[in-house]
């Protein structure tokens, strides 16, 4: 028998994410019910998934559940925000089952781990198209944002960069190094979101962003909304040992400056906290990495270690191509 909307729900998403007594009325009805804390600003944020688009078709069904909702998680991260509540709307093509419940476990874990309630959705068949809403709390008035980061500000980010994007060249025929791939293919299958460090940096940081579209792109939004400029020291950059040998190799630095899909924040503090963040950074598995200083002067400049300039680089845009 075929499997009826109703009865997905109920079967995969009705019971798959964290109980919260702030949800007065979840999956199940016209709408979600739920309850803000007294004293709390609320961010939101939504992020769509497309086949053949952000995942290659044929991709492992628990790893999209997992991807689908930390990408959605990262955005909270870089506002400083608290997780609380999920939406998904899911396209599909068909109802398999054995895909749905591979999706609904990915989703549901990374859901549990950061108490994340799924409240509702939408299902419908189509292209297979994946949409996620979250909300989640802050104290108000301090979330962090693009817009204030200052001229002196120290930029920093976390982890390695670049290991998504070596991931996405290996998967098309580039060799990397033996034992390499299942790290780097966890990087892009498997984002980790940087929750507890965004909720930490969120007394520090002037501003912050996460790097979903590559360092170069999404730092260059950070400055636009704070109408200031950076300087990254590429030397500086934070690699992991594959991403490292490329460089090395090619001569080429777009992995860790232009490739997307890495998850990491991307943040900028006053040098008179900085030894806070240092002390702060030993909390934390990924660590905290200076890569460079926020300017006056407008746009990101990319510097070698000998004084030479990279160009300008360019992220992943879904348009750029249209004109």
């Amino acid at each position: 028998m075929a499997l009826s909307e109703v009865a997905l729900i109920e079967r995969y998403f009705a019971a798959a994410t964290a109980p919260r007594e702030d949800v007065r009325l979840g999956v199940g009805d016209d709408c979600a019910i739920l309850r803000m804390p007294e004293g709390r600003d609320l961010a939101v944020s939504i992020d769509t998934l497309v086949e053949g688009m952000h995942f290659l078709p044929g991709a492992e069904p628990e790893s999209l559940g997992h991807k689908a909702l930390a990408v959605n998680l990262s955005d909270l991260a870089a506002m400083g925000a608290e997780p609380a509540w999920a939406t998904l709307a899911l396209t599909l093509p068909r109802a398999e089952e054995s895909w749905l419940q591979a999706f609904s476990r990915g989703f549901g874990c990374l859901a549990r781990e950061h108490r994340v309630a799924l409240v509702g959705g939408d299902t419908t068949r189509g292209p297979l198209s994946i949409t996620v809403q979250v909300h989640g709390f802050l104290q108000e008035g301090r979330a962090l944002r693009r817009s204030g980061a200052r001229r002196g500000d120290l930029i920093y980010v976390t982890g390695r960069l670049g290991d998504a994007g070596l991931a996405l060249l290996a998967r098309q025929g580039l060799y990397v190094g033996p034992g390499q791939l299942s790290t780097l293919a966890a990087r892009l299958d498997r984002p980790v979101p940087r929750v507890a460090e965004g909720l930490a940096l969120g007394r520090l940081a002037s501003a912050a962003i996460d790097l979903s579209d590559g360092l170069g792109s999404d730092l260059a939004h950070l400055c636009r909304a704070s109408g200031v400029g950076a300087v990254i020291h590429v030397e500086a950059l934070p690699c992991s040992e594959g991403v490292a040998d490329y460089v090395r190799e090619t001569g080429d630095w777009s992995l860790p400056l232009s490739a997307g899909d890495d998850y990491e924040l991307c943040f900028t503090i006053p040098p008179a906290r900085q030894g806070e963040l240092e002390a702060l950074g030993g909390r934390f598995e990924c660590g905290f990495h200076w890569i460079g200083t926020i300017e006056a002067r407008a746009g990101v400049r990319c510097c070698l270690a000998d004084g030479g300039l990279l160009d300008a680089p360019i992220g992943f845009d879904h348009f750029a191509g249209d004109s």
